[in-house]
């Protein structure tokens, strides 16, 4: 199985041009895909239905989206008829098999005096996968303040490993004739966390490696897949105003699974030739 997130920056590309096509090129052929920044209305990108225009590009995936707010640009009335339009900002999920359920979690968030804060989100989508029930997350935390990303992960978190007491999105369906969904423990956190390896925040979610025995395997904490597998030199973020400056490259995205997925892992990669985005796809292969 081969899963793969990309932070797209509303399809502005590092030569700074739209190009939904290119992303598209980029995550095709994974089993499932975790998008972030994906928008409707956006006036950076002149205002482009992205929802939209992913799916006709992967006309073969099922797809959620999730929008973190709605704000209106132009709402109006005309002949008597009101035209919504609004900004919206979100996560999307799309998998090559069905989605049974997915919901929006909308992530703790604090008012911003100075610089530009908006509501973050994961967006959580139930998958049968070839190992069986998944639940996926396709997630973005805040860009400017660390104790902000840990509050958003200390929630993040709590809906990980409760989700079979808190029954996900829905439960007690078979009251309405409908056959009960499954509560699976394993989860697969993809995404753009804005957080370096082992920052506070980092450590709330994957913990930190013992003197002795290295990074614990706990079923209270996910598991970085490049920790895991000792990826070196992991590169996910260019920036796009010096996009030759190897100093300014980050590591900020990641993939996570839950502890029960371990023994699973194969392979983690970015993919270093794609320019769609000031982020990187951040692929992985599980089996």
């Amino acid at each position: 199985m081969k899963i793969v997130s990309y932070n797209i920056q509303y399809g502005i590309g590092l030569d700074g041009k739209y190009d939904v096509g290119r992303i598209a090129d980029a995550v095709r052929g994974a089993d499932v895909i975790a998008l972030q920044e994906v928008t409707r209305n956006n006036p950076r990108n002149g205002g482009r239905d992205m929802v939209a225009e992913i799916g006709e590009a992967l006309p073969d995936y099922f797809a959620a989206y999730g929008s973190n707010f709605e704000v209106n640009i132009g709402s109006r009335l005309e002949n008597g008829r009101a035209i919504s339009t609004s900004f919206q900002l979100g996560n999307m999920v799309l998998s090559k098999t069905p989605i049974h359920l997915s919901r929006n979690l909308l992530l703790p968030r604090s008012r911003s005096l100075e610089t530009m804060n908006f509501q973050r989100g994961a967006l959580e989508a139930l998958i049968e996968t070839p190992l069986g029930f998944i639940r996926f997350y396709s997630t973005h935390l805040d860009h400017r303040s660390p104790v902000e990303r840990q509050n958003q992960i200390r929630f993040l978190r709590q809906r990980l490993l409760n989700y079979t007491l808190e029954g996900g999105g829905l439960s007690g369906i078979p009251e309405i004739g409908l056959p009960d969904l499954p509560y699976p423990e394993a989860f697969i956190v993809m995404g753009d966390f804005n957080m370096l390896p082992g920052s506070p925040e980092y450590v709330e979610l994957a913990g930190r490696p013992d003197h002795e025995f290295g990074m614990p395997l706990t079923a209270d904490l996910a598991v970085d897949i490049a920790q895991r597998l000792a990826v070196a030199d992991l590169v996910t973020w260019v920036d796009p105003d010096r996009p030759e400056n190897k100093s300014r490259y980050k590591c900020i995205d990641y993939i996570f699974t839950s502890a029960s997925l371990a023994r699973s892992l194969q392979r983690l990669w970015s993919d270093r030739q794609a320019i769609g985005s000031d982020h990187l796809p951040l692929w992985a292969e599980l089996g």
